[in-house]
């Protein structure tokens, strides 16, 4: 899969093997953070958007997502968005801006809009543009010189990297979401298992799975060290496209004829291959500062002293000290003071549903303080004529404008130190959310149940109570 899509976009090879490749790039995202500095050195050199048609950008980074507008938004962040708005103009680029109906999480309106499609080379200045890769593209996050590279020539110089199969065996537990499919690989693998790898999800549980389910798959992908993960298109993919904004114009056959092609052949070679047993896979949620320090909900913060006397052990240590834990305690012990659902990973609609069944005729507890960030004005308005703004609300949850809100530290949207919080974003490493904040990572359902009982929950002990 992965060499097909590479073959097929292959301008220039390297001149050794040593050397990168220079392939051509179907789509590219931009938002507000990682794009003035490559339009100032465009207009520095004299170059202009190559290809204004292949580029799409939206505000998401830096927004309020209060719904006050740039009147509510910092300094910094004001000027970022403003100059976004400005480079966007000059360029013919299209902008999906703040309140605009496109507008929303990058990584969340490429697919909703049909933008991102099976067999494309997908980049944009963030690291989770694997995300699109559960279409079947090929995605990855790319720096500031290289999103200057791709205005002006719509081709990036790459290394083609190697391949690995990851393959989910066995039938999981009931109501087990992919981020708790995540959340498990990472305690299994790793962070730097998928180092140097293009990640391929296969097995009878990812063919089970949503499009959205499987975007949370392959967006934690980099959370493996991996910068792309994949999964093969099929009619779930397809059924997903149809009648997206951008592919209800297409010749849907034609089409749907080329996206299924793009799948690994039958005994193809991969440079690395895994398989994982699910079986035993639970709700899981994270007790350190990195997303594979992590336990089932049922479990107890774990004993560094326990641990071989290595790196592993004196992360262990520091991160219990920076998280205010004690070895041995109960997770379902450890009180929260916030919870955040948004996020790229954990923003869509079925995210959002999975959390008010939860919420419905429950009320988050007294002191929490509960954000519902949907990730883009599309799925807020889907959950609006849902009812699920109504449900959120009636709980005590604050119903707030799409955005990347409580995740990158970046707008207002930021914790308190030492507040301790249970956040569906991938991020818990020491200030991700707010300098000192102490993050757990959880999916949609434990991060609802959580807001509810006040300390790390899931539905099932919810009924308990």
């Amino acid at each position: 899969m992965l060499d097909k899509i590479w073959d097929d976009h292959l301008v220039a090879a390297g001149a050794t093997p040593a050397e990168p490749d220079l392939v051509y790039v179907d789509m590219h995202y931009l938002h507000e953070i990682t794009s003035p500095q490559a339009f100032g050195g465009l207009a520095a050199a004299g170059r202009a958007v190559r290809r204004p048609d292949l580029t799409f950008a939206t505000e998401d980074h830096n927004v309020p997502t209060d719904g006050l507008g740039l009147r509510n938004a910092s300094v910094a962040a004001r000027e970022q968005i403003i100059a976004l708005r400005r480079n966007a103009g000059r360029s013919g680029v299209h902008l999906a801006q703040l309140g605009a109906p496109d507008q929303g999480i990058v990584h969340v309106i490429g697919p909703e809009q049909g933008l991102s499609q099976p067999g494309s080379i997908i980049v944009c200045g963030d690291s989770h543009t694997s995300t699109h890769g559960a279409l079947g593209a090929l995605a990855f996050g790319i720096g500031t010189s290289d999103v200057e590279h791709v205005l002006a020539t719509q081709t990036i110089r790459l290394r083609r990297p190697r391949s690995m199969l990851v393959e989910l065996c066995g039938r999981p537990r009931a109501r087990l979401t992919s981020k708790d499919l995540a959340l498990n690989l990472l305690a299994t693998l790793g962070t730097s298992a998928g180092q140097g790898f293009a990640i391929e999800y296969r097995g009878e549980v990812v063919t089970t799975l949503s499009t959205e389910a499987r975007m949370t798959l392959c967006n934690m992908t980099i959370e493996l060290g991996a910068r792309a993960g994949m999964i093969a298109p099929d009619t779930v993919t397809l059924d997903y496209l149809r009648a997206r904004p951008f592919t209800a114009q297409v010749d849907w056959d034609e089409a749907a004829a080329l996206w299924l092609s793009y799948c690994s052949d039958e005994g193809a070679a991969y440079d690395r291959h895994v398989q994982v047993d699910v079986s035993g896979f639970a709700p899981f949620v994270t007790w350190g500062t990195n997303p594979a320090q992590g336990v089932p909900i049922s479990g107890f913060v774990p004993d560094p002293a326990s641990m071989e006397d290595g790196p592993s052990r004196a992360a262990a240590e520091r991160a219990l000290d920076y998280m205010g834990l004690a070895p041995g305690t109960a997770m379902r012990d450890i009180r929260i003071d916030s919870v955040f659902l948004g996020s790229c990973t954990n923003s869509r609609i079925e995210d959002l549903l999975e959390a008010a069944e939860v919420l419905v005729g429950r009320r988050v507890a007294e002191g929490v303080r509960m954000l519902v960030v949907p990730g883009s004005e599309a799925v807020k308005r889907r959950a609006e004529e849902l009812g699920l703004d109504a449900v959120f609300r009636a709980s005590g949850a604050q119903w707030r404008s799409s955005g990347c809100s409580l995740c990158v530290g970046l707008n207002n949207d930021v914790a308190a130190r030492g507040e301790r919080i249970a956040s569906t974003s991938n991020r818990n490493f020491e200030g991700r959310q707010g300098a000192g904040a102490r993050t757990h990572l959880v999916a949609p359902r434990v991060a609802a149940a959580t807001a509810v009982a006040g300390r790390l929950a899931s539905p099932e002990d919810l009924e308990r109570l």
